[in-house]
């Protein structure tokens, strides 16, 4: 029986949410991230909804702290079964105003650390045949201005997913990537960018948004089960994709007059 899961970024938010989600089917989590406390707090909870696990501090930038939960899952679980690289952070800014340290740290982060988190466990993925759920962004998929830096590693773990899903096929490992819009999160906790008032309106985006992680949550595990490989949990994002397979310009015009108005705002 398939039951063993390990999620980066356990320690709140949509890391969390999965956690809970899967405990509720009484899986066994290995849960992950710098926020010892968060972790020591969805471990309670994740015990309380049925489920149970361990906790373990791990920095995705760093490949041995990785590969060190791989082996604790392998000693504790008898190997694993789903992956889910979750750990992120945010970034905003527009291009001419990033410094190169805030792409390498979002690089790092947002994309090496799903690249290594894949590279670290997919030995034991390839031995139980199971599932890799990369969590990217409609940013991935829609380049939204003032956010280049997120855009290029959210789109980077699009790509990345879909190349594990070709060469992957054989070996009876599935991939997914899940692609969110705004959702209510604590992700700004993590916003690193060079002025405040682009903080203050991705703020306004996240509270406004009709959906929260546990909806999300909810939403990617039924997806997972259907076999979904792309996972768009917003119906705006569904439609905002359809139409940018059709006709990218039009996504490419709306993007520039809300660069313009961004812009217009922080002047």
């Amino acid at each position: 029986m398939q039951n063993r899961m390990m999620i980066t970024g356990a320690g709140s938010g949509l890391g969390r949410e999965f956690a809970l989600r899967w405990a509720r089917e009484g899986w066994r989590l290995a849960l992950c991230d710098v926020n010892e406390q968060g972790l020591a707090e969805t471990l309670k909870l994740v015990r309380e909804a049925g489920g149970d696990g361990f906790t373990l501090r791990c920095d995705v930038r760093d490949y041995s702290q990785l590969t060190a939960v791989a082996q604790a899952c392998e000693e504790r679980f008898g190997g694993l079964d789903v992956l889910v690289n979750n750990a992120g952070v945010a970034a905003g800014g527009f291009f001419s105003e990033l410094t190169l340290e805030d792409w390498d740290w979002q690089l790092s982060i947002n994309l090496m650390g799903v690249i290594k988190g894949c590279k670290a466990f997919l030995p034991l993925l390839l031995e139980s045949k199971g599932k890799i759920i990369n969590i990217a962004s409609m940013a991935a998929l829609m380049q939204g201005p003032a956010m280049s830096n997120y855009n290029v590693a959210k789109a980077g773990v699009v790509s990345l997913s879909e190349s594990l899903l070709i060469e992957l096929k054989g070996s009876g490992v599935d991939v997914h990537v899940v692609c969110p819009s705004f959702f209510q999160t604590n992700l700004l906790d993590s916003f690193r960018g060079p002025t405040p008032a682009m903080k203050q309106q991705v703020g306004k985006l996240l509270e406004n948004s009709p959906i929260s992680a546990q909806d999300i949550a909810g939403y990617v595990y039924d997806e997972v089960a259907k076999g979904a490989f792309m996972i768009l949990p917003h119906e705006e994002g569904r439609m905002a994709w359809k139409i940018k397979q059709q006709n990218p310009q039009v996504i490419y015009d709306q993007m520039a007059q809300m660069s313009d108005k961004m812009r217009s705002k922080m002047v």
